[in-house]
């Protein structure tokens, strides 16, 4: 028991250590550096533009002067295509507001040479000595048909080489993200053309606030070649890395948190999928794309081909239903759902049962932490049932470490044939604990991804349970007329509002029943660890918060009754029999 100790203090001490200095020194370097590029690139904004117009081999087809543009209008998205490239680089996602209080919707595609710039484009490139002139990403397409994409009204467009090749392009809309490029190539030549189609999602930096990086989860270039997954963050890659896999079938785009966007090839073709980031004298860019092998078209043959681009919100039903309908090989992995997926998975499909029979996905996850406590009580219960018997010791075990102070080895001794006597493992109390970890982990993990957690609310003043919670104590959780919010310190690091609070006390109060460690720093330690983790977890979603604070409280309530059960009296118990004194005691006066 003393090497599991010493082994919890290093981490501790370690956590003590890391912790701030990721708060008070890493965090607010990385945020200076992306002020710093912010600032870099409003000043190089005409040298990013001409940057833009002369990419690798592009340059020599750019010849668009105007940049003519189709509307795209669905009860889900809003926004328009580009008809250079086909790109989708302006897209809003209708079903979600940027935030509780702005209904405005959620700006997710953005065009080329803009600040944050983000899009998705498919194209075409002409191999070996036929016909050469293909519409890449920077081709002038011509508009045939239709002059607003829905769901409802497709696009045609046309774009003729000057060497023979004619392709025809419709491009659709469904219900909700997936947009389908339908292609007919004539060769009109005396010539075989070889071609490939490649795609492409690009994004100059990382996302803005408030969809910045977060450590916990992946956001960045993803994939999946065949049936491999091929990922990296942000945060994880330097100018020049490059990744890339061979197979067939596959999609490859960027992720956030909780959108993304994917270029997926036609699932019966071989591909080479590719992400890299390419450094710039701005924001760094990062690409995620594919290209095909080659097909061969004879002269005077046509060639019918399809490819997909998906573009919005990463709705794991939605996602699942493409995987299953489109044969996109594990679309549904674009959400992170860790190391753990095979508990992750099954979390998630319980929560959003249950959300929808008990009127909230908040509900959800108190049911949910209730349903797996029950399924761990057997194991819950040994550890409590070893921890009250430890407690029970701990007047004896203090006798010997007094009576034997001086012989730390006899010391050891004694406590060890304490145990025996009394027939109590001090490890019975850690290892069922062990094995919960992973499944608690998960069912945090499940919360953290989830998109349906976005802008839900809880009973109470929680309007987000994706947000951190709103309140301060610096104005006593909106008693006081003014807000922190600005206050350095107060209002960042040490903004702590009441789930917070609540959560802080519930974990002071599972330690309680808990036996104390012998080394008075030890326990000092640990007196403190409540204090830290309230100050941790106070800038997360709150339904994770909330999450924790239910779980402490049902630990508590299942390891006071099994402490009572062994006869041992806790502090609770101390502190309510103070208080019947002093009641006592008033009374009689």
């Amino acid at each position: 028991m003393g090497d599991t100790r010493n082994i919890i203090l290093a981490v501790v001490i370690s956590a003590a250590i890391l912790i701030p200095y990721q708060i008070f020194v890493i965090s607010p370097m990385q945020e200076r550096q992306r002020a710093e590029q912010v600032a870099a690139q409003s000043e190089m904004v005409e040298t990013e533009l001409a940057q833009a117009a002369a990419e690798s081999n592009e340059a020599a087809t750019v010849n668009e002067v105007v940049d003519q543009r189709i509307e795209i209008a669905s009860e889900a998205l809003a926004g328009s295509l580009s008809l250079t490239g086909t790109r989708i680089d302006d897209l809003r996602l209708n079903r979600y507001d940027t935030e509780v209080d702005d209904p405005s919707p959620v700006e997710f595609l953005v065009p080329r040479g803009q600040e944050h710039a983000f899009y998705a484009q498919d194209g075409w490139q002409a191999l070996g000595d036929g016909p050469s002139d293909a519409p890449g990403f920077n081709a002038n397409w011509t508009l045939v048909s239709g002059d607003r994409l829905t769901p409802d009204t497709p696009i045609v467009l046309e774009f003729r080489g000057n060497d023979g090749l004619v392709f025809q392009r419709t491009i659709s809309l469904d219900a909700d993200y997936m947009f389908t490029y339908s292609d007919v190539i004539q060769n009109t030549s005396s010539e075989t053309a070889s071609l490939s189609r490649y795609a492409r999602v690009r994004r100059d930096g990382e996302p803005p606030a408030p969809w910045a990086p977060f450590f916990i989860l992946h956001e960045g270039p993803i994939g999946v070649v065949g049936t491999t997954l091929i990922d990296d963050k942000y945060r994880s890659m330097d100018p020049g890395d490059e990744t890339s896999e061979s197979g067939t079938g596959g999609w490859m785009g960027i992720t956030d948190k909780y959108w993304m966007a994917a270029v997926i090839p036609d699932q019966s073709m071989e591909i080479t999928g590719e992400y890299s980031l390419i450094g710039r004298q701005g924001p760094d860019t990062y690409q995620s794309g594919y290209v095909t092998q080659p097909l061969e078209l004879g002269p005077g043959e046509t060639l019918e081909t399809s490819a997909r681009i998906f573009a919005g919100a990463k709705r794991v039903d939605l996602l699942q239903t493409y995987e299953s309908e489109l044969g996109i090989s594990r679309f549904d992995m674009a959400v992170d759902w860790g190391m753990f997926w095979f508990l992750t998975r099954p979390y998630f499909w319980l929560l959003h049962l249950l959300s929808g029979y008990l009127g909230g996905i908040g509900f959800a996850i108190l049911a949910v932490t209730v349903l797996v406590k029950l399924l761990f009580f057997p194991l819950a219960n040994r550890a409590y049932v070893s921890m009250a018997k430890m407690k029970n010791l701990q007047p004896k075990m203090q006798e010997i470490r007094e009576r034997y102070e001086d012989d730390k080895q006899r010391q050891q001794q004694e406590i060890v044939a304490l145990y025996q006597r009394e027939k109590v493992n001090p490890l019975a109390g850690c290892l069922p604990i062990l094995f919960q970890i992973p499944v608690f982990y998960a069912l945090y993990k499940t919360l953290f991804v989830t998109l349906e957690m976005r802008h839900q609310p809880f009973p109470g003043w929680i309007q987000d349970l994706s947000a951190p919670d709103p309140t301060s104590m610096w104005n006593l959780f909106g008693l006081l007329p003014y807000d922190p919010s600005g206050l350095p310190i107060l209002g960042g690091v040490l903004a702590i509002g009441a789930w917070p609070i609540l959560m802080g006390i519930t974990m002071y109060l599972q330690q309680s029943l808990n036996p104390p460690p012998p080394d008075k720093m030890q326990q000092r330690i640990f007196a403190f660890l409540p204090f830290v983790f309230t100050i941790i977890l106070a800038p997360f979603a709150a339904g994770l918060v909330i999450y924790w604070a239910w779980n402490n409280f049902l630990s508590i309530l299942q390891q006071y009754v099994i402490m009572r059960r062994q006869g041992v009296e806790t502090r609770l118990d101390t502190f309510i029999k103070k208080l019947r004194n002093r009641g006592g005691e008033a009374s009689s006066d």
